[in-house]
């Protein structure tokens, strides 16, 4: 029988001191590899759905546990030690692009425990295996107008991300997840409402599980989207006390150093985590974009090697090719030292 999420939650501290922890990779490019129909995503199930549902990947957490359930064991036996939910945008107000807000506490629900199965079946005493229940950003923005000619515009205020946050986190923990990442944060107000609901859900149910906060620097301006540099962008979610704050996707690990490097400097209480895209895009790649497995962890190394990281993973473009590349290249490597003292809330 697998362990209350608290206790499992409650190794993660000890071991991202010891040594640095391998994130899985990208599981939209593993989905696209697969080159699925659009009568694949229905099933049975949806085959009378109003609209067209390809590309509805959290979907296939109901229609194809199969193909959900294969990516996460690809990357376990690659060596990853968590794996995200297949959550990203497992929010209504994302699925609401599909007519399918409905269902989204449904699809939390089924993505964590098919990644809760994965990892029990892969966890030894030695190395257990930690779901990661991923709470994506929604494709609207509290901050930013969608109207160039109306800049007080907004699609979405902080009440309806809350809500829906507060649905998917408390599906998430329900399902079985060690840890919430709010991750790929292009905007500070959302990540707010992410946190915000996140604290809600723990009060009510009165679980306590960390929390992984990861950024996105959008270009060579060092800011996320809503104009946050990766310094202030900490300072705005550091309230959280989260188990580890770092920087996903947008970039590849070349262009990221430098902002890996500031919040290194900026948040020596905490645990630092990285988990870049595979270089640049590139539709002539069998991934979409431009590193090999190879060259991804050889920068991944230089990280380590400079004492940057705790946890490192891929985002877009990465493959379990990538993943069990990453983890041979850090797995000498010391993890990053921080501060005395636990910063991080501990699971409760």
């Amino acid at each position: 029988m697998s362990l209350p999420a608290y206790t499992r939650a409650r190794e993660l501290p000890g071991i991202l001191a010891e040594r640095i922890a391998i994130l899985d990779g990208a599981m939209g490019t593993m989905i696209q590899r697969l080159r699925l129909s659009e009568e694949q995503y229905r099933g049975e199930r949806f085959r009378d759905a109003p609209k067209d549902v390809k590309g509805n990947n959290e979907l296939l957490s109901l229609t194809r546990p199969d193909v959900i359930r294969d990516i996460h064991e690809g990357y376990l036996a690659a060596g990853a030690d968590l794996v995200e939910t297949n959550t990203f945008g497992a929010t209504t107000i994302a699925q609401e692009d599909y007519e399918m807000a409905h269902l989204a506490r449904e699809m939390n629900l089924a993505s964590a425990r098919l990644a809760r199965e994965a990892c029990d079946k892969f966890s030894t005493p030695d190395k257990p295996r930690f779901v990661a229940g991923a709470l994506g950003p929604t494709p609207k923005t509290a901050s930013i107008s969608p109207d160039v000619n109306d800049p007080g515009a907004r699609n979405v205020d902080f009440e309806q991300l809350r809500a829906a946050y507060h649905q998917q986190a408390a599906a998430l923990i329900e399902g079985g997840a060690d840890v919430l990442l709010v991750e790929t944060i292009f905007d500070t107000l959302n990540a707010k409402a992410a946190l915000f609901a996140i604290d809600e859900v723990f009060e009510a149910t009165g679980e306590c599980l960390p929390i992984i906060i990861s950024g996105t620097v959008t270009d060579a301006s060092g800011r996320i989207l809503s104009g946050q540099t990766v310094t202030a962008f900490w300072h705005s979610v550091r309230h959280a006390r989260p188990l580890a704050i770092g920087l996903n996707c947008a970039l590849g690990a070349a262009l990221m150093r430098p902002y890996i490097q500031e919040l290194n400097r900026a948040a020596p209480e905490t645990f630092v985590s990285c988990y870049p895209n595979a270089g640049l895009p590139n539709p002539m790649s069998d991934t979409g974009f431009d590193e090999t497995p190879e060259v991804t962890a050889r920068l991944l190394h230089e990280f380590a090697a400079e004492g940057l990281v705790n946890i490192v993973g891929g985002c877009c473009g990465t493959t379990p090719d990538h993943i069990a590349a990453i983890g041979a290249a850090v797995a000498p490597m010391r993890a990053r030292a921080v501060a005395a003292g636990p910063f991080y809330r501990e699971a409760a």
